[in-house]
C-alpha cells in the first residue's frame, strides 16, 4: 500500500465552547438529573463541564459529610487549563452539612481564585433576590437530613412556614420520583402556607421542565436546588440573561447579591 505524503494543514484558533462562560459542576455519582436540566438552559456561548464525585446512594448524614474528603480530587478532574469562571458543587444536603466555606476551600485548593457556590448557598441568594422571606420547603429526605436544611435557612433569616418530604433515603429512587408527584408535593406543602416562595431541595428532583406552569398554578415563585444553583452559577459568571419558560427566577434580571 502506498501512503501519500502527510501535508501539514494551516489552522487558526478561536475561543471554543464556553466562550462566554465556562462553568464547572461537580456532580454526585448517583445523580441522574442535574446534567439533563443544565442542558435545558440552552444559552449560546455558555457551557457546563462536569466531574463526578463518589457517593453512597443511601443518603445519610454520615454518607453526605464523607464527601468532604473527596471534593479536592473531584475538583481536580476539572482541568485548570479551562479557566473556569465559576465552579459549583451539586449536592444540597452535603453542602449544608459540610458547610459552604469548607466546600469552597476544597474546590479552590485545586482552582485558586475561582468563584464557587453550592445549592443551599445559591438557594439563599435566589430567595433573597426574589424578596422571599417566608418559605415552604419540599425535600425527598429523611427527617434527620431535612432538619439541617431548615436550620440553615433560619440562620440566614428565612422563615420556613411549611415543610413536606417524600421521606426517601435512596438517591437512585429520588431521581425517579415523577414530576407529577413533585408538583403535587409543592401544591400540598404550599396550600394554606403563609409563604412567599416554595423551595424544592435536592438536585435529583426533576422540576425545571414543569416549573413555569406550576408557578402559575400556586401563584408563587417555585425554585429547586438545580434552578437556584444554575442561576447563581450564571450570575457569578457574569451572565444575567433572562430565560423564558423556566420560572420567575430566570425571567427576571436578578443579580446574585
Amino acid at each position: 500500500m502506498t501512503v501519500p505524503d502527510l501535508v501539514r494543514l494551516p489552522f487558526d484558533t478561536d475561543d471554543g465552547f464556553g466562550a462566554r462562560a465556562r462553568i464547572g459542576l461537580i456532580v454526585l455519582e448517583s445523580d441522574q438529573t442535574i446534567e439533563a436540566e443544565a442542558r435545558m438552559l440552552d444559552l449560546p456561548g455558555v457551557d457546563f463541564y462536569h466531574s463526578r464525585i463518589p457517593n453512597s446512594s443511601e443518603v445519610t448524614s454520615e454518607s453526605l459529610t464523607d464527601m468532604a474528603r473527596r471534593l479536592p480530587a473531584a475538583a481536580a478532574l476539572l482541568p485548570r487549563e479551562f479557566d473556569f469562571d465559576v465552579i459549583g458543587y451539586g449536592c444540597t444536603s452535603a453542602a449544608t452539612l459540610i458547610g459552604a466555606d469548607r466546600v469552597a476551600a476544597a474546590i479552590q485548593s485545586e482552582h485558586p481564585g475561582v468563584a464557587c457556590t453550592d445549592p443551599i448557598t445559591a438557594a439563599v441568594a435566589a430567595l433573597r433576590a426574589l424578596d422571599a422571606h417566608r418559605v415552604a420547603v419540599v425535600t425527598p429526605y429523611t427527617a434527620d437530613v431535612t432538619a439541617p436544611i431548615v436550620r440553615i435557612l433560619a440562620d440566614e433569616g428565612l422563615s420556613v412556614t411549611a415543610l413536606g418530604s417524600f421521606l426517601e433515603s435512596n438517591d437512585l429512587t429520588v431521581a425517579r420520583i415523577s414530576p407529577q408527584s413533585i408538583a403535587e408535593g409543592v401544591r400540598a406543602t404550599a396550600r394554606g402556607a403563609d409563604c412567599d416562595a416554595v423551595f424544592v431541595s435536592c438536585t435529583s428532583l426533576r422540576l425545571l421542565a414543569s416549573v413555569d406552569g406550576l408557578e402559575s398554578e400556586v401563584g408563587l415563585p417555585v425554585l429547586s436546588s438545580n434552578m437556584a444553583l444554575f442561576w447563581h452559577l450564571l450570575r457569578l459568571a457574569g451572565v444575567a440573561d433572562g430565560i423564558d419558560g423556566l420560572g420567575r427566577l430566570f425571567t427576571r434580571q436578578l443579580t446574585a447579591g
